[in-house]
């Protein structure tokens, strides 16, 4: 049987099969970029009529990574999977304090998830950050509520959670916002690999180089 072995090779003929599933939904070229990464992620053709990416949500992205923002994650696997040779070009930096012995502190005393303490703990640091939250949907329920209740202002937040429990609500509380931009999926579909592939596309406008 024969295959292709060629990297590029393989990426290319990925996008050409996911190309087709795109043209009817009236995208600009970048969107087609995000659209494209995040179902080359899944492997999953089914995300193209549930990724919602708001008006403002690339160029903020690109803006806040031009500038050096830095970039906080939910879990580790997040953190793990991003380009982080194009990003510290740029100046920026990802956190990720999930393991913190100070976040699992707060989470027991709080009742809360160690990814909702976590956020809380960054607080003013998301202002002006990338948010990217790739698991927990009690995550980005905070960090709404940062934003609703301490005005904490990230420049762009990339919400897609997974799961049966809290993931399509918190992703529908934060597509009904129009103070952050955000990118984002309808449902339960998500995960850790997707907020990943949205980190790196933004980054792949910006730098394509693959050295």
């Amino acid at each position: 049987m024969q295959f292709i072995t060629e990297p590029m090779s393989i990426e290319e003929k990925s996008f050409e099969i996911i190309a087709p599933h795109l043209k009817n939904l009236n995208l600009s070229a970048e969107e087609i970029k995000i659209y494209s990464r995040i179902i080359h992620a899944a492997g999953d053709v089914d995300y193209a009529p549930i990724i919602k990416i708001s008006e403002r949500a690339i160029q903020a992205g690109k803006s806040a990574l031009e500038r050096g923002a830095n970039i906080f994650t939910d879990v580790e696997m997040v953190r793990t999977g991003i380009n982080k040779r194009v990003l510290k070009k740029f100046g920026g930096e990802i956190f990720c304090k999930v393991a913190d012995a100070e976040v699992k502190k707060i989470a027991v005393q709080n009742k809360i998830t160690r990814s909702m303490a976590a956020m809380r703990l960054f607080g003013k640091n998301l202002n002006n950050s990338i948010v990217a939250i790739g698991n927990a949907p009690t995550a980005l329920f905070e960090v709404l509520r940062l934003v609703r209740e301490e005005n904490i202002s990230p420049a762009l937040i990339i919400g897609v959670p997974v799961g049966f429990v809290g993931a399509a609500d918190s992703k529908a509380q934060l597509a009904a916002q129009s103070k952050i931009p955000f990118v984002t999926v309808e449902g339960t579909k998500g995960g850790s690999p997707i907020a990943v592939s949205v980190v790196n596309a933004l980054l792949y406008l910006l730098d394509n180089s693959r050295d």
